[in-house]
């Protein structure tokens, strides 16, 4: 149920989301402290505010009620992906391509341990990336994290 509750919402999330002119990045559904937690992740250029996240949420609830796929009671959460959210999807994997990147492996590998690139690709299970000229393949299951890279 909660895979094909995430299914639905990433069809009717992207099709709301191009309406709106941003991204949906994940989504998922979980139980946490005994409540049911339907939460979609959405990005654009420049990041996005709450006016986005909370014009999104009121369209996309009014297209996923007239199907009413969950049965049970939820709480439906939009947010973008955030600073520290590691990447774990291969529609996030996607959406990031060509972006900085940190990684934190969980023991070194070519003399490395952490750094910061560019995300090439992702196949699923290793992502590439640029570091310095070289690339450089991280088996995800390798490494603590993956996430977005941001200066301050």
């Amino acid at each position: 149920m909660a895979n094909d509750a995430v299914k639905l919402a990433l069809g009717i999330g992207d099709a709301v989301a191009e309406k709106l002119g941003v991204s949906v990045i994940d989504a998922e559904f979980k139980k946490e402290a005994g409540k049911q937690y339907l939460r979609i992740f959405i990005d654009k250029e420049g990041g996005v505010g709450i006016d986005d996240c909370e014009a999104f949420s009121k369209a996309f609830e009014a297209e996923f009620d007239k199907l009413d796929p969950i049965k049970t009671e939820y709480t439906l959460e939009v947010s973008s992906p955030g600073l520290e959210r590691k990447l774990r999807s291969q529609r996030e994997f996607d959406y990031f391509k060509g972006r900085m990147v940190s990684v934190k492996l969980f023991a070194e590998q070519n003399g490395l341990k952490e750094f910061c690139g560019t995300l090439l690709d992702f196949d699923g299970k290793t992502a590439r990336i640029d570091y310095l000229g070289d690339i450089i393949p991280v088996n995800i299951k390798e490494a603590a994290y993956i996430k977005l890279y941001f200066e301050f």
